[in-house]
């Protein structure tokens, strides 16, 4: 029997990038919050001590910031017909664990959607017609719009200090930025991060054949910054311990450097961590939240019943929360009704890798989110017309850091031990660059978030089922981009290239990222969506779900700058909507 704790107004799920934007926000419109997160309290100066945390060994090798399989896991599948087993170990994806989340061992890489990805159907059934669409996908408009969106990027920009060169601000074009970028109203809060040899190279190579180069905008500052919260960041040394480390410089952006530190001295908020929500209560009609039952680190249950319920935890846990309590109507991919699981998508990832004879990359100076890209062949900026599919992807050249065990850029036929191995590794280490194509991912009947029969975790729950394989639209799109990155390559006269288009089925083993998708999509209709445009669940109105869950598909771009802004974005529907007049916020 769960003990009940006194209400609050406001409990939030999950103190990463959205729990602890939106906690921020209610806080200084004077509510109480209590923010509830499975794992620890994570700390820069106490868990990314600059001596200890360049340790590839423990945080890639051995995982330490991710979520422990023993806590929670998935299983996986690629269709309805199979039987969907367990995932022993991430492989596929990183899911964070504790305050901060995955940003604290995210890269970086912080692009805002394009202004027609938000209404992406519409826009394709203009510009291509009805026949022109792959019958295999269910895309769907967001809701919303750009003028509705732009604003609250702008706000998450300004938290985070990203860096970036504008395009568009305000109508104004400007040289080398994005020139496919939606129109801004401000510039970026700090100059794009100085750029390596790699990513200076492919920039020539690209402008040479006539595309428009610019710096990938980045999380990781490239000078001292202070944001609005009084928190103040230093600039990022290209450490090349960045990429599932956390940043022991102050340097990189996350919920722990930018928000936290303000958000915990402020009166109104607490912060229970180690403790894992079981369910969200609802009272006996489920048309209204009444607040969560959790778990603490000793076992014991307990209520905690609050006036508004925010999930904003990562994908699968949101969509998986969902199911568990009941909320909306599971999804059904034969009859294709309900909308909890609805729209899952991943990223498709490609790459070409080249091999010179003559260079010198220097390739452990490195950054999450450093380097130089290129739009041409994103999303709906290349004219789709007779190719047989639609979307793109960001090819860019993004040098991570070439971190000791894991990096060994050798050519295909090298054997994967031994002597001629070794010989490889230190012939090719220093020479070799990789052009990288982040592509969308497009929903479709058969991806989808459900609760597995079978499988349940250490507390008796049953596991969130992944039913997901790349479509044949987005292994067409995939081979067309990779071909695009190829021809840039060439041009650079490498010793060799090996193209590496996502092809096949999805297999849940290899890294590919962690930009998991939709499950509890936000629209215009409750038929087809779970949350309005404000974030807010159809039918129970003090229940708002904040993530990249609400992506109905995923456009060539990483998703943590548009979590940002919808993050941002459901705040001040609450804040300037729902309390003056709680209730459905359909026409706000």
């Amino acid at each position: 029997m769960a003990k009940k704790l006194p209400r609050t107004d406001v409990v939030v799920i999950g103190l990463g990038w959205a729990g602890a934007i939106i906690a921020n926000e209610l806080v200084d419109e004077g509510l109480n919050v209590v923010g509830i997160e499975r794992g620890p309290w994570r700390d820069t100066a106490r868990d990314f001590n600059v001596a200890t945390v360049p340790d590839e060994l423990r945080y890639v090798s051995r995982q330490e910031l991710m979520l422990r399989t023993a806590q929670n896991t998935i299983t996986i599948r690629n269709d309805p017909s199979q039987t969907a087993l367990p995932m022993r170990s991430w492989g596929s994806f990183h899911p964070g664990n504790g305050t901060g989340g995955a940003g604290n061992h995210w890269a970086g890489i912080t692009f805002r959607f394009q202004p027609h990805e938000f209404r992406l159907r519409s826009h394709l059934l203009e510009r291509y017609g009805a026949d022109a669409m792959p019958p295999e996908l269910t895309l769907q408009d967001w809701g919303t719009d750009w003028a509705e969106m732009e604003p609250h990027y702008a706000a998450f920009e300004r938290l985070a200090g990203i860096s970036g060169k504008a395009a568009n601000v305000n109508g104004e074009h400007r040289e080398g930025g994005n020139p496919f970028e939606g129109m801004r109203s401000t510039d970026y809060p700090t100059p794009p991060m100085a750029q390596p040899y790699a990513p200076t190279l492919f920039a020539g190579a690209a402008r040479n054949l006539g595309y428009k180069p610019f710096p990938v905008p980045s999380a990781l500052l490239s000078q001292a910054y202070t944001n609005p919260l009084g928190v103040t960041m230093g600039p990022c040394t290209f450490c090349g311990f960045c990429t599932n480390f956390g940043c022991a410089n102050y340097s990189k952006a996350s919920a722990i450097t930018t928000v936290l530190p303000a958000l915990i001295r402020k009166e109104g908020f607490e912060a229970r961590t180690s403790c894992e929500v079981l369910e969200v209560l609802t009272d006996s009609r489920g048309g209204r939240a009444t607040g969560v039952r959790y778990i603490d680190s000793s076992g014991d249950e307990w209520e905690q019943p609050a006036d508004l319920v925010i999930v904003s935890a990562f994908t699968f846990e949101n969509v998986r929360l969902m199911l568990l309590s009941r909320i909306g109507t599971p999804y059904d991919p034969v009859t294709q009704r309900g909308t909890t699981g609805r729209n899952y998508a991943y990223q498709t990832a490609n790459s070409v890798q080249m091999f010179f004879s003559d260079k010198n990359f220097n390739p452990f100076i490195g950054a999450g989110a450093v380097g130089m890209g290129i739009d041409e062949y994103n999303n709906d900026n290349f004219d789709h017309s007779g190719l047989g599919f639609f979307g793109g992807g960001s090819i860019r050249v993004t040098p991570i850091g070439a971190a000791p065990i894991n990096t060994r850029p050798v050519p295909p036929g090298t054997p994967k031990w031994g002597s001629e191995w070794k010989k490889a590794t230190v012939a090719n280490y220093l020479s070799t660059m990789s052009i990288g194509c982040e592509a969308s991912s497009y929903a479709t009947r058969t991806n989808y978030l459900s609760l597995d029969p079978t499988y349940k975790d250490r507390l008796g729950r049953p596991l969130l089922r992944v039913t997901f394989d790349f479509p044949a639209n987005d292994l067409k799109m995939a081979k067309y981009c990779t071909g695009k990155v190829a021809e840039i390559a060439r041009s650079m006269n490498p010793r060799q290239i090996v193209e590496q288009p996502m092809h096949g089925h999805w297999n849940g083993t290899p890294y590919q990222s962690s930009h998991v998708v939709g499950g509890f999509v936000m629209g215009a209709d409750p038929a087809t969506s779970s949350v309005n445009k404000h974030l807010q669940v159809w039918g129970v109105p003090n229940l708002f779900v904040v993530g990249a869950s609400a992506f109905p598909q995923n456009p060539g771009y990483n998703p943590t700058g548009t979590v940002g802004a919808l993050a941002f974005k459901a705040a001040h529907a609450i804040r300037h909507y729902y309390l003056k007049n709680p209730g459905e916020m359909i026409t706000a």
